[in-house]
């Protein structure tokens, strides 16, 4: 248990907090050898942001993944929950998956995310919602949901668009192809790409130049900017209800099976929507 000016923070099992630089907190993400979260990192990591908002020792947020990996997926222990008929699992999966995207969107603090491997599922909207993203240049970005049989709805459709245009957020969010650091830099996606051993160090450079910049016009920066995500949130919420949709569906209970299976999904082709 961490308390910094008044906020207490929990002891968690998959998040680790410590402080690399002056008001600059540093939150890891810590789960195994890839990270792969389950729903316990999940609701800790969503939980998480309204403390940082409130805690005033901090003035920004760097978040990173310990190891080779930033956070490679959802641990499919939580997916089966959703795809198997748990209606109360998966309605919990829905309101946690909101309020991430709603919780990051409205920290006051700016967030740095260091990239510094693959990285998909709730690490990755956490990553594409940063304020800042530094990718290392093997970092692997994946959006895999209409691979496991769902809509791309936990974060995506809001913010992919503005970051690299609609042409390029269709093309890879309906393909699941991947994007390594350049390409992702290229295309806008991330803000820069660097050598992987200076992901870290990237990271640290800016988020400790935003801690010392000026407070309130930073913040305000940040919140008045956010409003481009508020106004797309029937978009948001679309798409997440869309996947919770999907996830009692054949098309979903098929990919979960190729997964787990390691083979390719054999879809139903003829489908009436």
């Amino acid at each position: 248990m961490m308390t910094s000016k008044g906020v207490t923070y929990p002891e968690y099992e998959g998040l680790k907090l410590d402080w690399p630089a002056e008001r600059v907190l540093r939150v890891t993400m810590a789960r195994g050898k890839m990270n792969a979260m389950d729903y316990q990192q999940h609701n800790d990591l969503t939980e998480l942001w309204p403390l940082i908002d409130r805690d005033r020792a901090v003035n920004a947020v760097i978040l990173t993944g310990e190891g080779r990996a930033f956070s490679a997926g959802g641990d499919f222990s939580m997916v089966q929950g959703m795809v198997n008929d748990d209606f109360d699992f998966r309605a919990k999966c829905w309101k946690d998956g909101t309020r991430l995207v709603r919780n990051i969107i409205d920290c006051s603090k700016p967030i740095v995310a260091a990239i510094n491997g693959a990285v998909a599922g709730a690490g990755l909207a956490a990553a594409m919602l940063s304020d800042v993203s530094i990718a290392a240049k093997s970092a692997k970005i994946v959006d895999g949901h209409t691979r496991l049989g769902v809509a791309a709805g936990d974060h995506a459709a809001i913010i992919w668009p503005l970051l690299c245009g609609m042409a390029k957020a269709k093309y890879y969010l309906m393909t699941c192809e991947p994007l390594y650091g350049e390409e992702a830099e290229r295309i806008g996606l991330v803000t820069m790409c660097v050598e992987d051993d200076q992901v870290q160090a990237k990271a640290l450079e800016i988020a400790s130049r935003l801690a010392l910049s000026a407070p309130a016009a930073v913040r305000w920066t940040k919140y008045a900017m956010n409003n481009w995500l508020r106004m797309a949130w029937p978009i948001f919420d679309t798409s997440m209800a869309l996947e919770m949709i999907g996830m009692t569906s054949p098309e979903a209970r098929e990919g979960l099976a190729a997964h787990l299976e390691r083979r390719e999904p054999r879809f139903n082709l003829d489908s009436p929507l």
